[in-house]
């Protein structure tokens, strides 16, 4: 454990209960706490609570600060209605993926917030709102927050509030902090991992301990990332560092493509390059299903007859579909049904092209 790396305010309460830590990207992440099994059950079947707080968020200020997020937003980041959010792709401009994102809008004049999953974007960030009466700062430290995800999450977090969730709409969030547990939060209809799901930001950090509290008592288990990495490579979803690194893949390599609006006049950057490739993409994102007793690493390449045709970004062992394993693959190799090999070791193991995500293909549970 680094001396330097940073404790999120739900530390102590979660290691008192249990909970094992990480270093990662500077942060002490949650990983879990000793039955994976059980965490996962919580998050599919029940309903289950995870620190989310070193999750990077960046407050942008001005009256150009959404016309700013825009310039590198590939979703519809101006059109964005007070309470609602959208998810894309911050795009450099060659139309490269620089970071996921997902940005808020809070109805407050002149400010949204922008969560990444990166933290050093000071200088991309700088070039986005030169010219324009805008600004940003990095504000992690002072939203911590916890995600609550599962088929009950709706049920314990209405137990802790007097705010209408059945009204709140998926990836919308209340524009004004409300009561959750008796204290403070800004309550949002987000989350990772394929469920129904809510994120509380809080705002006093010093509340940390009463909300962890609170939300367990309600029938959260607590769970850490090592569950949740299962459950969204499940559900699809990607991750910065595994998926992909940032300005080596365009959204198309990671079928993000219905968050790509090249028809809307956006002006976000690599719109042009990203318009030469949208017809016909090189590369497709995919979930493998693996035929190994050991489990390939992150970054495995994927072959056929010999051949090189993709990297197996993000495998997991999952409790309902075996090994499995999200890719990227060439187009020509991305079928449902295609067979393809992945180097495990010095073998190659069959895997077998997948439908993306294999669980909840249509994502309607988090819209439940």
């Amino acid at each position: 454990m680094s001396d330097d790396a940073t404790r999120s305010p739900f530390h102590d309460i979660a290691a008192s209960q249990g909970g094992s830590h990480a270093e990662d990207g500077g942060w002490m992440w949650l990983e879990g706490f000793g039955d994976l099994a059980h965490e996962y059950a919580a998050i599919r079947d029940d309903v289950a609570v995870w620190d989310v707080s070193p999750l990077n968020k960046w407050e942008f200020r001005g009256p150009d600060a959404i016309r700013a997020v825009q310039r590198a937003f590939s979703n519809d980041a101006l059109g964005l209605a007070v309470g609602q959010a959208r998810y894309g792709a911050l795009l450099d401009a060659d139309g490269l993926v620089v970071d996921d994102a997902t940005v808020f809008n809070s109805g407050t004049p002149d400010h949204c917030w922008v969560m990444t999953n990166g933290s050093d974007h000071e200088e991309f960030f700088a070039e986005l709102v030169a010219g324009l009466d805008a600004g940003f700062e990095w504000v992690t430290p002072s939203m911590p927050h916890l995600g609550v995800i599962g088929p009950r999450s709706r049920e314990v977090v209405q137990k802790l509030t007097d705010e209408d969730l059945g009204s709140l709409r998926y990836f919308w969030f209340v524009p004004h902090p409300v009561s959750v547990g008796g204290v403070q939060v800004h309550l949002s209809r987000t989350g990772y991992g394929g469920e129904l799901g809510y994120e509380l930001f809080l705002v006093d950090p010093a509340d940390a301990e009463t909300l962890w509290n609170a939300v367990v008592g309600a029938g959260a288990v607590p769970i850490g990332t090592d569950a949740i990495e299962v459950a969204r490579i499940e559900a699809g979803l990607i991750i910065y560092g595994y998926d992909y690194e940032p300005h080596e893949r365009t959204p198309y390599d990671l079928n993000l493509d219905k968050l790509v609006h090249l028809d809307r006049g956006l002006g976000f950057a690599g719109e042009d390059a990203l318009r030469a490739v949208a017809a016909d993409p090189p590369h497709r994102f995919v979930t493998l299903r693996l035929e190994s007793d050991e489990l390939p690493e992150y970054g495995a390449v994927v072959t056929q007859d010999g051949q090189e045709v993709g990297v197996l970004t993000s495998p997991t062992d999952s409790p309902r579909f075996g090994k499995i394993g999200l890719a990227v693959v060439d187009s020509a190799q991305a079928s449902v049904g295609t067979t393809l090999g992945v180097e495990v070791g010095d073998e190659v193991v069959p895997a077998t092209v997948d439908v993306l995500p294999v669980y909840d293909t249509d994502k309607k549970r988090p819209r439940a």
